[in-house]
């Protein structure tokens, strides 16, 4: 049975078996300790969609594109109060560029931003209209949002603005010591088929030079002919597939072009065109979709890319909650790469969000030990964003929710606006994915949420045992929640001592599981402890609220070395 390391367990036999640890020498004191050594899982991310962010440049908006389908501004009705827009909005490379010391000052050092490719220049006439928690109902709605591509080599023109392309944007990102996360999109295009008539750009692919390589005609995959149709070979002829008859995994997604995974052409053609991104300053990659093409292809694909650039971080959208499922595209052989934690996403929605539930609850979606994943630190963790409601919680829940967020195992990603709990609980049609801005900005920078935000972050930041250190659990109960974080490696000997809070009253914490003596100091309010032999570490957590004590000094003390070595030995798939 997969278990993570518990007070319960340590309880049950972990201690007792640190009693009779030998007295360790100079040379296992400075044994190393870590959850990962992945340089990505140092990084917090902002999550932008970038149509939706900021307008910094008007003259990109293409505000008469379309003609009679046009793109720009395309309102819903409102759902419960508020509307949704389907239409492009301005949001472009510039609008990100000139706020990257807001999102930096927050305490993220890297920004993941949506598709950049060109997409259709109309709005789409075919599928099912949208509806207020409709989801995959793609009538009337334009490629705002980056994943319709037609032609993945060439920059959509919403986005660039003279001095300020995709490549100035990484520089700019990179002067400021940030990193640029690119959304990729590896088994679909533009949507293709059901239209009124067979519009321009939707459901075609064109080259790097600009020469058609796929036309889907307007027709049903059913109806496609490769055989005899070369512009039908990127296409797969799989119609919609029912969940209730077989995996949907396995047919056409909301009419959407389906790229075939089997034709190596298909692999070329991605594959290149992300390299192309990487050559012009992309530092990783978000994978949308990925359980739509099988292992063998992201195989091929990050073998590809790593073969130029070792070591280049992705993560994969596996939009599941069984943890088993996910934790097959971090696998030797299936893609390895890393997941966003979609169980640990429902999980704080529970905790965090109105249903209130218990610290407990998060303990069984960090598989700390004997868990599915070739690594959990690896893993990117969140509590919503654009393809879902947004986390549906008070102003304290979201600051509950970042207390855990930046102190727990995993690299956090939060999505634009939560810093102020823009738009909390809505769905994509009933303002999920609404418009920002410079005014969102100023508000956000006067919430409760964002300060708190700042705070912990920040302090994740400049605190190696919070980003890539073992996490040993001391108590997951209710409204409370005590762990260590321990980093030694390379010189650095760090341990973290965290403490979470999220009741309406102050919490009184009383530690001595586990504890080094020593000079403890928490980087939050100044103060220190000085723990002696067998002492305890006593502090007040204010309701809402977080702190962290910090050793910097080698681990020494036998029992917490004997709960690591056990914690090392099961974090990571041989």
């Amino acid at each position: 049975m997969r278990r993570s390391l518990t007070l319960s367990i340590l309880a049950s036999g972990l201690l007792a078996a640190c009693a009779f640890a030998a007295p360790r020498n100079h040379a296992q004191a400075t044994q190393d300790y870590y959850g990962t050594l992945e340089p990505f899982a140092s990084q917090a991310v902002y999550f932008v969609m970038t149509d939706r962010f900021v307008n910094g440049d008007p003259a990109n908006d293409q505000r008469d594109q379309g003609g009679a389908l046009h793109t720009f501004n395309i309102p819903l009705p409102p759902c419960n109060g508020v509307s949704g827009n389907i239409g492009y909005m301005g949001g472009d490379f510039k609008g990100i560029a000139d706020h990257l010391d807001y999102i930096h000052a927050m305490g993220f050092t890297s920004v993941w931003i949506t598709p950049i490719v060109d997409n259709p220049d109309e709005s789409f006439t075919g599928g099912v209209a949208p509806t207020c928690g409709g989801i995959l109902a793609d009538k009337g709605k334009t490629g705002y949002h980056g994943y319709w591509g037609v032609n993945f080599y060439k920059v959509d023109e919403h986005l660039p603005s003279p001095g300020m392309g995709f490549r100035d944007l990484s520089k700019a990102m990179h002067a400021k010591g940030m990193k640029l996360v690119l959304d990729i999109v590896g088994n679909h295009g533009s949507p293709a088929w059901g239209m009124a008539f067979d519009q321009p750009q939707f459901g075609k692919l064109y080259d790097q030079t600009g020469k058609l390589v796929a036309d889907h005609q307007n027709l049903p995959p059913q109806q496609l002919d490769p055989v005899h149709n070369p512009l039908h070979r990127f296409y797969n002829t799989r119609g919609p597939v029912d969940g209730d008859k077989g995996s949907i995994f396995d047919g056409n997604l909301a009419q959407l072009s389906d790229l075939n995974e089997h034709n190596p052409d298909v692999l070329n053609y991605l594959a290149g065109a992300y390299e192309q991104w990487i050559e012009q300053g992309a530092d990783a990659f978000r994978i949308d979709t990925i359980a739509w093409m099988p292992d063998r292809f992201w195989q091929q694909f990050t073998t590809r890319i790593r073969s130029k650039h070792p070591g280049f971080f992705m993560f994969g959208e596996a939009f599941d909650y069984n943890a088993n499922t996910i934790a097959q595209h971090t696998l030797r052989g299936h893609g390895e790469t890393s997941v966003l934690d979609f169980p640990m996403k429902q999980a704080m929605e529970g905790v965090f969000g109105r249903k209130q539930q218990g610290f407990e609850r998060m303990a069984e979606s960090l598989h700390l030990t004997g868990g599915p994943y070739a690594n959990p630190y690896d893993l990117a963790t969140f509590y919503d964003n654009h393809d879902m409601p947004r986390l549906d919680a008070s102003d304290n829940g979201f600051i509950d929710a970042h207390n855990w967020l930046f102190t727990a195992r995993g690299i956090p990603v939060v999505y634009y606006g939560s810093e102020m709990g823009f738009m909390r609980g809505r769905p994509e049609h009933g303002g999920n994915r609404n418009y920002f801005g410079v005014d969102g900005i100023a508000q956000a920078s006067k919430s409760p949420i964002h300060a708190a935000l700042t705070r912990i972050a920040n302090l994740r930041a400049n605190t190696p045992a919070l980003q890539r250190g073992v996490q040993l659990d001391i108590e997951l109960q209710g409204n409370r929640a005590a762990f260590y974080r321990v980093y030694q490696h390379a010189g650095v000997h760090q341990i973290a001592l965290v403490l979470l809070n999220k009741g309406d009253a102050e919490a009184a914490f009383s530690i001595d599981s586990l504890l080094q003596a020593g000079r403890w100091h928490s980087p939050l309010d100044a103060s220190t402890q000085q723990v002696a032999t067998g002492g305890k570490l006593e502090a007040r957590v204010p309701a809402h609220g977080v702190q962290v004590f910090v050793l910097d000094a080698p681990v020494t003390n036998t029992a917490l070395a004997s709960a690591l070595n056990v914690a090392m030995a099961g974090a990571r798939l041989p």
